[in-house]
């Protein structure tokens, strides 16, 4: 299936992107029935608030701890890993975790490659670079399937196709698998789709998967599905190679318990899914399954640049359940397309200036109202809305001022006109005399302001002075009561 173009929405283009977006009713009204759901399923899956906010202040805890021990407890799994038989890799870069994993591939002629859900392969965009080099790559959670399918990028990152709805699936398999009748009905949909993956697991060179929690004190990748298709492909193919972000480890397993709770029941409403895989090492001699050899690649890719500042290193604290995303104004009207990122919505906003660099995302911070909602739901309390702030403010600063710890891309959004417009209504205000002056002549030349003000007129009728100042108005209110006295 590499052999159909992919549908690339550019992060820079995020304003075009997202007034697309909002003129497609079908896509508004897809969204909104599937955010409500998930939200009502968020609110019944915590009934007492009292233990979801120990839960949550645990969460973060957890998180908080473990990543200001980063370093050692990195160091800590890739020595139980080794021993466990596991080969652990470093990568630097998104081009560099893709070189090793083909260079894995390639050392056993690999040509199939199955996935379980991982979405750090979306962020190396690991499918088209394997498609290059005549690797086929192919998606086995069923989401992950339908975008790949239909020739996209996934638009959520618990759910890839919610913006789908069965009869734009029902097209897609009649129009792109052999001799699949048209269907509208949902579970002949999916048995579909697993016939044509079953198959695909068999005929597999190579497994790859993500990680949820890596635990430190005993070299465990622990990976959480519903579909099944992650143990598929973590243990019928010989090569499992599992890919994460060097954010992702916890310290004991202990850790995980609190978290995973924390991730069902915030991303899809459950207390528990149906599969729960730890993986502590490649097939033993006494065994009749798993692969015959696991190898974990450790992705950096920006992240040691939020680490090394202590307010945005809280944007490594996420444990991707999408619960943001689900709750957000602007997410929930222009869906994940619109970002042109791998990660949308409201952690989209925070950790793809890191991944990417301020350049290509220096819109994404200001793609928020500031409501609070995310921060609200965040299951670990990352404070969503105080990083925006700051990368507002990293994105207007002047690239060329020193600061400790420099974002890539910083100084992407500055302007010298805006710069100059505050410095002047900072004087304005600082000066009686100034504010006064200013006030008298917008009140007589009240007829001259602009119809068009940019992006404020765009909802609203144009802001238009006053006839008389506050002052005018007192001043005279005080006169006429001395007058009748």
């Amino acid at each position: 299936m590499s052999e159909h173009p992919i549908t690339v929405h550019s992060s820079r283009q995020f304003k075009d992107n997202a007034r697309s977006a909002l003129a497609d009713d079908k896509l508004r009204t897809s969204l909104r029935g599937a955010m409500d759901f998930l939200m009502a399923k968020r609110l019944d899956a915590f009934p007492d608030p009292a233990e979801l906010d120990a839960l949550r202040r645990l969460g973060e805890a957890i998180r908080q701890r473990c990543l200001s021990r980063l370093p050692d407890l990195l160091e800590q799994l890739e020595e139980k890993l080794i021993a466990n038989g596991v080969a652990v890799h470093w990568a630097a870069t998104a081009d560099e975790a893709a070189r090793i994993i083909h260079a894995l591939v390639a050392a056993r002629q690999g040509r199939l490659m199955v996935k379980g859900k991982s979405m750090v392969s979306e962020e190396i965009e690991l499918n088209h670079y394997l498609a290059g080099r005549g690797v086929e790559a192919v998606e086995s959670d069923m989401g992950e399937y339908i975008v790949q399918l239909a020739g996209e990028k996934p638009t959520h990152i618990i759910m890839p196709a919610i913006h789908k709805t069965k009869a734009d699936i029902a097209k897609l398999f009649h129009q792109r698998l052999p001799d699949t009748p048209y269907t509208e009905d949902v579970d002949a949909l999916i048995q579909i789709g697993r016939r044509v993956l079953r198959q695909k697991y068999l005929d597999a060179d190579v497994g790859l998967s993500g990680v949820n929690f890596a635990v430190a004190e005993t070299g465990t990748l622990c990976l959480v599905e519903n579909e099944g298709n992650g143990r598929m492909c973590t243990t019928v193919p010989d090569l499992h190679i599992a890919l994460t972000g060097i954010e992702k480890v916890v310290e004991k397993l202990e850790d995980v318990v609190p978290l995973y709770s924390l991730l069902t029941r915030s991303a899809i409403g459950q207390p528990i899914t149906t599969y729960f895989n730890m993986i502590s090492g490649p097939r033993k001699a006494d065994e009749k399954d798993g692969p015959r050899e696991v190898h974990l690649v450790l992705l950096d890719n920006g992240r040691s640049q939020a680490y090394a500042d202590e307010q945005l290193r809280k944007t490594l604290q996420c444990i991707r359940c999408g619960a943001c995303m689900n709750h957000c104004p602007v997410y929930t009207r222009i869906g994940g397309h619109a970002y042109g990122t791998t990660y949308p919505g409201p952690i989209g906003e925070i950790i793809s200036p890191h991944l990417m660099g301020l350049e290509d995302t220096r819109d994404l911070p200001t793609a928020s109202s500031l409501c609070g909602a995310c921060g609200e739901v965040c299951p670990v309390r990352i404070p969503i809305p105080e990083m925006l702030m700051r990368l507002r403010q990293e994105s207007q600063r002047p690239a060329d001022q020193r600061v400790v710890h420099p974002l890539r891309g910083q100084g992407a959004a500055h302007s010298v006109a805006e710069s100059l417009a505050w410095k002047g209504w900072r004087l304005l205000h600082a000066s009686p005399n100034l504010y006064r002056m200013f006030g008298w002549a917008a009140t007589r030349l009240r007829r001259l302001t602009p119809p068009n003000q940019l992006g404020w007129t765009q909802n609203h009728v144009p802001l238009t002075p006053a006839a008389k100042t506050l002052h005018e108005r007192v001043r005279e209110r005080e006169a006429a009561r001395r007058e009748l006295s």
